[in-house]
C-alpha cells in the first residue's frame, strides 16, 4: 500500500517562513518522481516544485529563489521550505509521487493535502 503522508503548514504572516514535510512509501520513494502542488480557492491544481532527472530542484516562476525542495532518503521524507511567503501563496499543498515513464504501474499518488495560509 501507498501512503504520503502530509505535515506542517499553518498560518504565518507575509514574510515569514513554513515548512511542509510529506512521509512517502519506501517502495517508491526511489523510483517515482517527488514534487509538490498546490491549489488555491477557485483555481486549478498548479505544479510548485519537483526533482529533475539530474535530481535538481524544478521550481515555478513564482516560488523560484523563496521555496527550497529537498528529500531525505533515510526518513523517505520529501520537504518544502517556504521562505518570505506571500499572500498569493495561500492554497492547500500537496505532496505527489508520479511513476516513471517506463513504469507499468501508472497511478499517480497524492498526499492528503496541508493547507498554508499567508495573511497579517
Amino acid at each position: 500500500q501507498v501512503q504520503l503522508v502530509e505535515s506542517g503548514g499553518g498560518l504565518v504572516q507575509p514574510g515569514g517562513s513554513l515548512s511542509l514535510s510529506c512521509k512517502i512509501s519506501r517502495n517508491i520513494f526511489d523510483i517515482y518522481t517527488l514534487g509538490w502542488y498546490r491549489q488555491a480557492p477557485g483555481s486549478q491544481r498548479e505544479f510548485v516544485a519537483n526533482f529533475d532527472i539530474r535530481g535538481d530542484g524544478n521550481y515555478t516562476d513564482s516560488v523560484k529563489g523563496r521555496f527550497t525542495i529537498s528529500r531525505d532518503n533515510t526518513e523517505y521524507t520529501l520537504s518544502l521550505q517556504m521562505n518570505n511567503l506571500k499572500p498569493e501563496d495561500t492554497a492547500v499543498y500537496y505532496c505527489n509521487a508520479i511513476p516513471p515513464k517506463w513504469f507499468a504501474q501508472r497511478t499517480v499518488y497524492w498526499g492528503q493535502g496541508t493547507q498554508v495560509t499567508v495573511s497579517s
